[in-house]
């Protein structure tokens, strides 16, 4: 509105000159925009005022009466800064282990500067679309802003009203974590694509290295490294029990021997003998023998040799004697010369030696049997442990390999199912703090905003004109001459 002061200076020219000081009407003229006589510059001022409100409020009311109300719903995103590990142990056969570091922990890559660029990306934003029932350009692109400090991604977007804007925020929201969820899904895949050949190679490494360890069992016969040196450890057992059995023959030897020498008879004529005086018979013969032997001891003292009682007892005496070599040679079975070699007198106190005699050669024949059996059986267990050393030695080698090889293969496998439950190695967890907000009030236009702009362009256009209308009182001023007086 432009009011105009013509009507209040109409009684001040009606009035006579009132004289005043040189001071007072230089600030009136000033108040007044100079001279009176100057005032037809007003109606040009109040022109370019009008025009002036006119170019800045038409615009404004025209853009408040005319723009659609737009509404704008808000969500938030927000990354967690943990990480997450996970170890597998698998007893005797190897270790996995699974860790995905915390996002933020590399400052070369910001996890919410990627997420910000994936939300706007054009395939996003056409599932969105697709999935709220409009075209991509309708859509709209939404505005994305991160806050600072924080792992938080705020989200905007923008509909004629808004319900229409709460549904695109949400469908925006749900194509962005299925997106994530394609692009998580298609990361382990690749991952295990490539695991493949390598899990194929450790697979055909146990299988040949197996192959290889059983070929070589069939072939020896040795099923462990373990096996060879028990075989090793009886083999050395066998020995020591040889050794020992060589000792117990030695001292056998020299026990027989001395029995033998002692009594004059072997170890065969003893037994002989024990047997021959175990007969009831023979012992009958054997004690007649010693009274005719003592009778013709008596009868050798008193008589000659042509003597017939003489001659009688030691007929008596051999007729005795050949009897009892019979019956000797009937029940031990020998010869003529061994029999002469037996001591057909009765044994008396030598029957303990005669027994420690037989004894002791049954002892040595024993130990000798088992010697020799032991003896060959170490001779054989000695071959096989020499043949067997090498396949031994190359069969731990094979174990060590399939060991070592079935760990890595056992490793790669819970490497690659650990694998699968690390989900947010490269792309983080991301969770909705806050879901899409439901506006009450429009967006924009933003009435408020725009009619503060206009006065604020309203007061700068006065404040300009009154500068202009000021202007020439103060140059004529600035310019005036001192008065002589």
């Amino acid at each position: 509105m432009t009011v105009s002061i013509l009507p209040f200076l109409a009684p001040l020219r009606a009035l006579r000159p009132i004289r005043m000081p040189l001071r007072q009407l230089g600030l009136i003229r000033l108040l007044l925009g100079g001279r009176l006589d100057d005032l037809q510059r007003l109606p040009r001022y109040a022109g370019v005022t009008l025009m002036g409100a006119a170019m800045i409020w038409s615009p404004i009311l025209g853009y408040l009466s005319t723009a659609p109300a737009r509404y704008t719903s808000d969500a938030v995103l927000i990354l967690p800064g943990s990480g997450a590990s996970a170890s597998v142990t698998l007893d005797s056969i190897g270790q996995a282990s699974s860790h995905a570091s915390s996002p933020f922990a590399n400052s070369a890559v910001s996890p919410t500067v990627t997420y910000k660029r994936l939300i706007g990306a054009d395939r996003i934003i056409v599932r969105a679309a697709d999935a709220v029932g409009t075209s991509r350009r309708d859509f709209g692109a939404p505005r994305v802003e991160l806050i600072d400090q924080t792992g938080m991604i705020r989200l905007s977007l923008t509909a004629g009203s808004p319900d229409a804007a709460q549904e695109r925020g949400t469908a925006l929201i749900a194509a962005f974590f299925a997106e994530l969820d394609v692009l998580r899904a298609d990361e382990l895949g690749t991952r295990e694509t490539s695991g493949e050949g390598a899990i194929g190679d450790y697979r055909a490494s146990v299988a040949a290295t197996r192959a290889e360890m059983e070929a070589l069992q069939r072939e020896t016969g040795l099923i462990s490294p373990d096996q060879y040196e028990q075989i090793v450890e009886e083999t050395d057992t066998l020995r020591r029990r040889v050794l020992d059995l060589r000792s117990e023959q030695d001292e056998a030897e020299q026990k027989v021997a001395a029995l033998t020498a002692t009594l004059g008879l072997s170890p065969r004529l003893a037994a002989a003998t024990i047997k021959l005086h175990a007969d009831s018979e023979f012992a009958a013969l054997a004690e007649q023998m010693a009274l005719q032997s003592a009778t013709l001891a008596i009868a050798a003292q008193q008589y000659g040799p042509a003597h017939p009682v003489r001659v009688g007892q030691a007929t008596n005496y051999t007729a005795t004697l050949e009897e009892a070599r019979n019956r000797a040679r009937h029940i031990t079975g020998l010869s003529g010369d061994e029999i002469e070699k037996l001591d057909l007198a009765p044994i008396g106190g030598r029957a303990a030696l005669l027994s420690d005699l037989v004894a002791a050669d049954v002892a040595r024949a024993g130990t000798g049997a088992e010697l020799a059996t032991l003896e060959a059986q170490l001779a054989a267990d000695e071959d096989k442990v020499a043949a067997l050393m090498e396949p031994a030695a190359r069969l731990e080698d094979l174990q060590r390999d399939f060991q070592v090889a079935e760990a890595v293969f056992a490793s790669a496998m819970a490497r690659s199912q650990t694998t699968k439950s690390d989900v947010y190695a490269s792309y983080p967890l991301v969770q909705v703090l806050e879901d899409p907000s439901l506006p009450d009030t429009p967006s924009s236009p933003r009435e408020k905003l725009a009619y503060a702009a206009g006065f604020a362009a309203t007061l700068m256009l006065l404040m300009g004109l009154g500068l202009g209308w000021m202007r020439r009182p103060l140059i004529s001023k600035l310019l005036a001459k001192p008065d002589p007086a």
